[in-house]
């Protein structure tokens, strides 16, 4: 509901209004209102807004000189290409820390080289995240931990295996060509022992006995020069179901001890080769007939 005061108020603005030529002065505001940021904050503002544009700049920049130092690329990085199969890394690189990987292969023409300055350790895991397998690679030593070493040829058939209770060597030939020969500290199962041509074979025992057994037989061979057995103590010579038989031209006893009797004979050079009871064989000054009796006081 309007009052008096009211409706006389908007009768005047109406008037001075509509009625042209009046110099009737509008009433002036007695507050003004400013809408804005204005003196030193909007200073402020500008800054902080500039100093934003210039960390934008500098890490645009950075990225940009990064990506160029690194050879970024849709491929990969430097020489770390990603394809298909896996990684591909060219040339030399270092690892600063343990490398994991399924499969390490170098290009077709190339070689692998693996580098350390300490040692290169190859560790196998299992499921459970346990070394099955281990070899380490120092400057002073190569060590293997594991159930079974195995070396194979190219065909796949295995050289040199090795585990807790055997060492199987698969070629054809075992080679030795040390000064010293070869040390067995047990028993060796081979088919044949052979030296190289023009050279020696010795067979050794300095403080123990030697022992050669097979099944079927033994057979020493020496195509072009002499077989030698020397022992400080006893040589035998065993058949248990057979014969010993010793085929030549001729068999030289240099050694034999020559029988005596009561009274000395008189020797023409040739002598008769006798046994005694316990195999004992001596030499008796031969005759018409045997002299082996006369001469048997060396049995005694």
């Amino acid at each position: 509901m309007r009052t008096s005061g009211d409706t006389e108020q908007m009768i005047r603005e109406q008037y001075t209004t509509t009625t042209p030529g009046t110099s009737l002065e509008r009433p002036k505001n007695e507050y003004v209102y400013k809408i804005g940021i204005y003196g030193w904050r909007k200073r402020c503002l500008y800054l902080f807004v500039l100093l934003l544009l210039i960390i934008l700049v500098v890490n645009f920049s950075l990225t940009i000189w990064i990506l160029k130092v690194m050879w970024f690329s849709p491929t990969g990085m430097g020489h770390l290409r990603v394809t298909k199969e896996g990684l591909r890394l060219e040339g030399e690189s270092e690892f600063l820390f343990p490398l994991y990987a399924k499969e390490i292969h170098s290009r077709v023409d190339s070689s692998l080289l693996l580098q350390s300055t300490h040692n290169v350790t190859v560790n196998a895991r299992n499921s459970n995240g346990e070394v099955t397998g281990r070899l380490n690679v120092g400057p002073k030593m190569v060590e293997f931990h594991g159930q079974q070493f195995q070396i194979n040829s190219k065909d796949g058939k295995p050289l040199f295996t090795v585990d807790e209770n055997e060492v199987v060597i698969g070629t054809d030939k075992l080679r030795v060509t040390g000064p010293e020969g070869a040390l067995f500290e047990h028993s060796v199962e081979t088919p044949l022992v052979k030296a190289e041509a023009f050279k020696q074979l010795r067979l050794e025992s300095p403080t123990r006995s030697l022992s050669m057994d097979a099944p079927r037989g033994i057979n020493i061979k020496a195509q072009a020069g002499n077989i030698e057995a020397l022992s400080q103590m006893d040589i035998k010579l065993h058949s248990s179901d057979g014969v010993l038989l010793l085929d030549a031209e001729t068999v030289r006893l240099p050694k034999l001890p020559e029988g005596t009797k009561g009274e000395s004979g008189i020797s023409q050079g040739l002598y008769e080769i006798c046994v005694c009871p316990d195999g004992k064989l001596y030499l008796s000054v031969a005759g018409v007939g045997s002299t082996c009796q006369e001469y048997s006081r060396v049995c005694q």
